[in-house]
């Protein structure tokens, strides 16, 4: 076998990184012994709060799962004074659960799950909010994050989750919401935090947190580092490999003008999981699928993958400039300039019955997908932010102005052979290209080649956009939100196929705004119902995923407008027991219209629509000073209103209709709880429960996930001032389970049981 492979080197740069913080730690020896034996630390020292910007992020002795107030300066009121449903998961969350990537910290909100990639499209992070896709809708620190990733947290400080359509904040897309992830940040003291996890399936985790001020403490600086590695529990072959680090440094800490510099590299070397085939109610040679799920032959550790074949490497580089300076005591303006590329490399087996392999012979065969992208964006961001007095009313206030540009390159690899083959031999029959269903091999000798094709799209785009937000007390009692946002969205995709080249474009216009009307009956609460839009232009995801309203080659949809989304929702927020805990409730419905939908075979129009009816419930907070809980609760009813008519890939149509089908990847019902109790100052005991019902993957209804529910526990133990142990163990009753659902051949499955064992120290 010949393969040309972009090589991404890990072990060199993660020793520099390792080494890095070992001189960091080592270097300051003398400061860490005095501060262990220091009873008055220096971090105890009052941090300097720079409002929307969070430079000194989360105090170390705030421990709460409550969070009074979101990152960005566009929410302009407390979390209780929001008209719309946001939920933080803070670092305390995220650390109590042992959570390592998005999709860890994710299972915490429920109303959220992910969808599986393949090779158009991408590997990585696929969430579904309230049912609508958000592949392109996360944002690092209020800036588009773009490019297909697994994204790791061991930068994050906390992760904001908006729900309902979300795009007077950040532009195109979040028909269903949108995330946030906000960065660690540069702070007012010193401190070095660190860590080492031991886990079962070979886990080995080192992270370290370091800052340090300098220049009179006007300045500071600070480094985290990441290197990770393990199998999965309950998986044959698969494993996971990857490093990390990301330095940032803070000028004119407590002086009217901030400057903050931040840079971040990631690296990972994966064996991806290639999943689990859907199996078939009938053995027929024809059959179709009708509510089947996912089989693993009768063993859930099966692995169909290759491992002299399969491969997938990633990287991500984000490099920020912000300036911020305050104008007066009530005015700040705030410029951010971000440059980030991100990559995917990989050939991974996809197990596909598209040959009915699965029901006729009990085979699967080993499809490959491949993919090669880099995505490339650079953004400028300019905000004006503080509050004013205007004929009586207090006005708080945001608004500014966004350029993008965004470039993804798309190409793979040619696989030979990769030809849909009838699989009627067992277990490594025809070079590897077919294994059993029940005992694969992933050792089995593939007599294939795999040679680099740089034929592929090119995708290109720009955006401009303005936007105002404004919260309005026309009285104590009263407060109004609105949010208008303006947008132009240019995209451009080129084809270069062996058939020839293709160009396709797209320019977009479009307005989105959104309002809110809060009652405060007392200052702890607020009732209120808000109106909120959004809008998805063709060729939104600028090439990083297969979207229902993208390019479709050999079809004009350059007159198609943007798809359109509306929420209403009436919901109420408390803080009780002292403020120290956050309840909150809403009932919503999501109407998105005016979808692209195929009338006949190669025509489309602007004229579909689906729904979702929803109620949400969520807690956050202390119930006593020794016992916290972080909750919620989720019912999604969802229907395909006006789906149009069922085509095949090339959009030809096809009998039987989708009308009034469930929405795939939407959950009905969705319980997440996630509790811990302080026995003593010294040892505190925590567990998680999160269930997800049945799931769809896809429109037509007829392939499905089941419904699960997953129990986790910790312990934790101070063992001294500065050195703390965890216990986490997670699925704690080894539930087979699966947590991405594919519309077609396959289904991923979670990990088993997995214990992790957290060596932390701070100083």
């Amino acid at each position: 076998m010949s393969r040309t492979i972009l090589k991404i080197p890990v072990s060199s740069p993660r020793m520099l990184a390792s080494a890095i913080g070992v001189a960091l730690s080592a270097g300051s020896a003398a400061h860490l012994a005095q501060a262990a034996e220091n009873t008055e630390p220096k971090g105890e020292r009052n941090p300097i709060s720079l409002g929307a910007t969070n430079i000194t992020g989360q105090d170390q002795d705030n421990t709460s799962y409550q969070v009074e107030k979101a990152s960005s300066q566009k929410y302009t009121a407390p979390l209780v004074d929001t008209p719309r449903s946001v939920t933080v998961v803070p670092q305390q969350v995220l650390k109590d659960t042992a959570a390592t990537s998005l999709q860890d910290a994710l299972r915490t909100v429920p109303g959220i799950t992910f969808g599986a990639g393949e090779g158009g499209n991408p590997q990585g992070d696929r969430p579904f909010i309230r049912g609508f896709d958000a592949q392109g809708d996360t944002y690092l620190d209020g800036v588009r994050d773009t490019g297909g990733q697994s994204r790791e947290i061991f930068d994050i400080e906390s992760i904001e989750v908006s729900k309902g359509p979300n795009s007077s904040f950040g532009g195109r897309g979040s028909a269903g919401g949108s995330l946030n992830l906000v960065s660690k940040t540069p702070q007012a003291r010193d401190f070095t935090n660190g860590g080492f996890t031991y886990g079962s399936d070979q886990t080995r985790r080192y992270v370290l947190d370091v800052n340090r001020q300098f220049l009179d403490d006007s300045a500071a600086f600070r480094l985290n580092l990441m290197s990770h590695e393990q199998n999965v529990a309950g998986r044959d072959a698969v494993n996971y490999d990857r490093w990390g680090v990301a330095p940032s440094l803070t000028f004119g800490l407590g002086t009217p003008t901030r400057v903050n510099l931040s840079y971040y590299h990631m690296e990972s070397d994966d064996l991806p999981d290639s999943g689990m085939p859907y199996g078939y109610g009938s053995t027929a040679s024809n059959a179709a699928h009708v509510h089947d799920k996912p089989t693993d032959g009768g063993d859930s550790s099966n692995f169909y993958g290759l491992k002299s074949r399969d491969f997938r490497k990633t990287r991500a580089d984000i490099s920020t400039v912000s300036i911020e300076h305050d104008l007066n005591d009530n005015m700040t303006l705030k410029n951010t300039l971000r440059h980030g590329s991100t990559g995917q490399d990989y050939v991974l087996t996809q197990p596909d019955d598209s040959q009915h392999n699965v029901n006729q012979f009990g085979t699967v065969w080993r499809r490959a997908n491949s993919r090669v992208s880099t995505t490339t964006t650079t953004t400028n961001q300019t905000d004006l932010f503080g509050n004013f007095q205007l004929a009586g009313m207090k006005h708080s206030y945001s608004t500014g102005l966004e350029f993008t540009g965004e470039e993804t390159r798309v190409s793979g690899y040619t696989v030979s052979p990769n030809s849909n083959p009838v699989c009627n031999v067992s277990k490594g029959g025809m070079g590897g290209n077919c294994t059993s269903l029940s005992n694969p091999n992933p050792d089995d000798a593939w007599n294939g080649n795999v040679a680099r094709n740089y034929n592929g799209t090119n995708t290109k785009a720009t955006s401009r956009a303005a936007y105002v937000f404004d919260t309005i007390e026309l009285d104590p009692k009263w407060l109004l939100n609105v949010g208008l946002r303006y947008d132009t969205f240019d995209t451009q995709a080129n084809t270069n196929a062996a058939t020839g080249r293709t160009k396709l474009k797209d320019d977009s216009q479009f307005f989105n705004w959104q309002a809110g009307l809060v009652w405060k009956p007392t200052e702890n609460g607020s009732i209120y119902t808000s109106y909120a839009t959004s809008a998805s232009p063709v060729g939104g995801l600028v090439g990083e995923g297969q979207e229902p309203n993208g390019f479709v080659t050999g079809i004009n949809t350059s007159d198609l407008e943007p798809e359109e989304t509306v929420n209403y929702e009436l919901g109420t927020k408390w803080d009780l027991f002292h403020d120290r805990l956050s309840l909150t409730a809403a009932v919503f419905r999501t109407e998105k219209k005016n979808t692209r939908i195929l009338v006949s075979s190669n025509t489309f129009e602007n004229g579909g629509e689906s729904r979702v009816d929803g109620l949400e419930l969520s807690a956050s907070g202390k119930i006593t000073d020794q016992w916290q809980v972080f909750a919620g609760y989720s019912y999604l009813k969802s229907e395909l209103v006006d789906p149009g008519r069922i085509g095949n890939r090339q959009n030809v149509v096809s009998a039987g209709s989708n009308k009034g089908n469930q929405m795939p990847n939407t959950p009905k019902n969705s319980f997440s709880l996630w509790t811990t109790y302080d026995i003593t100052p010294k040892l505190t005991v925590g567990g998680g429960a999160f269930y997800v019902d049945e799931v769809y993957g896809d429109a037509g209804n007829t392939v499905y996930v089941p419904s699960y529910t997953r129990y986790d526990a910790m312990a934790s133990y101070k063992l001294t001032k500065n050195v703390d142990l965890q216990l986490n163990v997670q699925n704690l009753t080894d539930k087979t389970y699966y947590d991405k659902a594919y519309s077609a051949h396959f289904a991923n499955q979670a990990a088993g049981r997995t214990a992790l064992l957290t060596t932390s120290f701070h100083f």
